[in-house]
């Protein structure tokens, strides 16, 4: 997809903060510090749009960003370690799940993965959820930079296995860009 324009558009915690339902939207989901905000930023070809950091937990909200006003990329808060305060732990579960279930503008979620770790019990549990609720999702390995070629595609065959799919993840790398037409197609392939 050829970027024309890209703007932030709100953060919110609850669906009367949400923007108003006029684009569908793709959500992007994943463990803290997993890649979420640099895949997205990746994606549109800006390196500011989506906060990055090296610490986990720096998005706390659901960030709602408008491409080409065309669809909506969302922006979901990790889960597992990060570094705040248990009680903003503890509301960002429900406040993702609500977003998760209830959005009906929503075409996608962007299940994203390190590719050098397993799927953990809470990705493991992201996944039942959303195949429990129909949920479209799209499962990208990120970081494979990190990893040899032979070695990236023996984890993604690896996780492909582990999470019982069937279609292998797309191997991703923030850095290298490689990947990226891959889950643009994927995002643009009709449900």
């Amino acid at each position: 997809m050829k970027i024309v324009t890209v703007d932030f558009v709100k953060s919110a915690t609850s669906p009367s903060g949400y923007p108003r339902e006029s684009l569908p939207e793709v959500a992007f989901a994943g463990r803290s510090n997993v890649g979420k905000s640099s895949l997205i930023n990746a994606l549109v070809q800006r390196k500011r749009l989506a906060r990055t950091s090296n610490t986990p937990g720096r998005t706390q909200l659901i960030n709602f960003f408008n491409i080409n006003d065309e669809l909506l990329f969302v922006d979901l808060p990790g889960y597992g370690f990060a570094r705040v305060p248990e009680a903003v732990k503890r509301e960002w579960g429900p406040m993702v799940e609500t977003y998760l279930r209830e959005r009906d503008c929503l075409k996608l979620v962007v299940l994203i993965l390190d590719i050098r770790r397993d799927p953990s019990a809470e990705d493991l549990a992201l996944k039942s959820w959303l195949d429990f609720y129909g949920r479209r999702t799209l499962f990208v390995l990120t970081k494979m930079d990190k990893l040899s070629r032979g070695e990236s595609k023996k984890r993604q065959r690896a996780v492909k296995e582990l999470l019982n799919l069937d279609a292998a993840p797309i191997l991703f790398s923030a850095k290298t860009g490689l990947g990226r037409d891959s889950v643009w197609e994927a995002i643009q392939r009709p449900a």
